[in-house]
């Protein structure tokens, strides 16, 4: 698929498609009532367009002032107890892991223009994406700990990859929000440019990475998966075991109580230990 130069409404309008730059593919979140929240029609969206796309660089960004409040967690809050996991798993599971593969899988470089806040969800997808340019006033958070859930072991590895294991620790186990600059010394994003600059500048880096040595940019993108698939390998019983922890965690008392009391905005009152 060869990317229009007119806009292209994906997801009922809450995703466009567009070439802004010659060989630049560029996905922009719109779904201004969630605060560009990721749901299922955006990430289904995500999964069947990248896979199909022809061109040398995926730049991935949002309308409005913030890039992704993250996963829209929708009505799952008000369910009674006996619906709440088997919902809960199938909401947040598997559209959102499509959709990072399709990225992931991308062959050519990515890039993440973070026009605003990342958060959870929106973050990862962001770290999915090979490079990321980030507002001076965005901020970048993982709020799994303030839910009761498990993150994914491949979510984890990224942050891992991305920042090390002292970083990912204290993004994951504080819940705090860290502001742009401090990301850019973690190496959580590449660079940091002035509010209002995000999508000149995004548009810049793409341009620049789709003009260059096609054979180069797959090639190297390729040699770097694999050394990080390489160094992050685990034998098939412990992955077992990971995914088996995370899928527990959606029938947990924490987790019903972190999203009931996300949707009720009060303190959550934790009982698993």
């Amino acid at each position: 698929m060869t990317p229009p130069h007119v806009p292209t409404t994906l997801a009922g309008g809450k995703l466009r498609l567009d070439e802004p730059a010659p060989h630049v593919a560029r996905l922009t979140i719109d779904n201004a009532a969630k605060r560009n929240a990721l749901d299922h029609a955006i990430l289904d969206a995500i999964a069947a367009t990248v896979p199909q796309l022809d061109a040398r660089c995926l730049l991935i960004t949002a309308a409005g002032p913030v890039f992704s409040a993250g996963y829209d967690i929708g009505d799952i809050g008000s369910l009674p107890r006996e619906e709440f996991a088997r919902r809960a798993e199938a909401l947040v599971a598997h559209p959102f892991h499509d959709a990072i593969e399709a990225v992931e899988a991308f062959p050519f470089p990515c890039v993440a223009a973070l026009n605003g806040h990342a958060i959870g969800g929106g973050l990862e997808l962001a770290l999915a994406c090979d490079l990321r340019i980030a507002s001076e006033d965005a901020k970048l958070g993982m709020p799994p700990a303030q839910l009761g859930l498990i993150y994914s072991h491949t979510g984890l590895r990224k942050f891992v990859d991305a920042i090390g294991a002292a970083r990912t620790r204290e993004l994951f186990f504080t819940a705090r929000n860290i502001p742009a600059d401090r990301a850019e010394r973690w190496g959580l994003v590449n660079e940091v440019v002035p509010a209002g600059e995000v999508e000149a500048r995004g548009l810049e880096y793409a341009a620049r990475i789709a003009g260059l040595a096609p054979i180069a940019q797959r090639g190297n993108k390729r040699v770097i998966g694999e050394l990080l698939a390489a160094e992050g390998a685990l034998e098939e019983a412990t992955e077992r075991e990971l995914v088996e922890l995370r899928e527990a965690c959606f029938a947990s008392d924490d987790f019903f109580e972190g999203v009931r009391s996300f949707a009720e905005k009060r303190e959550a009152r934790w009982q698993d230990a």
